[in-house]
């Protein structure tokens, strides 16, 4: 049995034995520490030693917990959706007059900030998911469907006031707009490089978003 378990709102060990709170710190220490590794160094080159000796315990008690360091990412991407919430709440704000940009622009700068705050992992997810491998699929879907579905749900509420064409598929036109936001959250230093500031980043997704969501123009 994996260490996430299968009772709801318990996490367990490989044994299938049900963590107390000590076990849990414990558990955290060593994903702050796959973490931190991740920042640096690809998943492939880390190893259970040297995750062990930066959250000062044993491999015995890393395995204890998680059945590789791929486990421990997964785990990590797992964590990383309770900050979608965020992007979530900026969503359901105003899209009316002048206050729908800076609703557009809240969730510019929330997805940047949860990608700034999650990079390595994330994108350890996304290849891992684009690969094949399902467990990394479903924590994508599960992090990013609330918000496509939320997106959605404002388009068509658009194209009921026929500010927005009916030739655009809600969900579609979502699911094309969280592209946009993840590649260019992704790829944010290397844009950098091309003078694209943060602010710039962040405006040129909020206006695509103002344009798709509402319909209107920015002028």
């Amino acid at each position: 049995m994996g260490s996430q378990g299968s009772q709801p709102g318990r996490v367990m060990a490989q044994t299938g034995r049900v963590l107390g709170p000590r076990a849990l710190k414990t558990r955290q220490r060593l994903l702050d520490a796959t973490a931190q590794l991740l920042r640096d160094r690809s998943v492939l080159d880390i190893s259970v030693v040297e995750i062990a000796r930066k959250a000062e315990t044993s491999p015995a008690t890393f395995y204890h917990y998680f059945k590789d360091v791929e486990e421990a990412t997964l785990q990590l991407a797992r964590q990383a959706i309770e900050e979608m919430p965020a992007v979530l709440e900026q969503i359901d704000g105003s899209w009316d007059g002048a206050r729908g940009f800076d609703t557009a622009r809240g969730i510019a700068e929330a997805f940047l900030q949860h990608w700034e705050t999650h990079h390595a992992v994330l994108l350890i997810r996304n290849l891992a998911a684009d690969n094949g491998d399902r467990r990394f699929q479903k924590v994508r879907r599960d992090a990013l469907a609330p918000v496509l579905e939320r997106l959605a749900d404002r388009i068509l509420e658009a194209q009921e006031a026929s500010h927005v064409s009916r030739t655009l598929h809600p969900f579609a036109a979502a699911a094309a707009l969280g592209s946009i936001l993840e590649k260019l959250s992704a790829h944010a230093g290397e844009l950098a490089h091309r003078g694209i500031s943060r602010d710039d980043l962040i405006d040129t997704c909020a206006g695509i978003l103002f344009q798709v969501v509402t319909g209107r123009s920015l002028d």
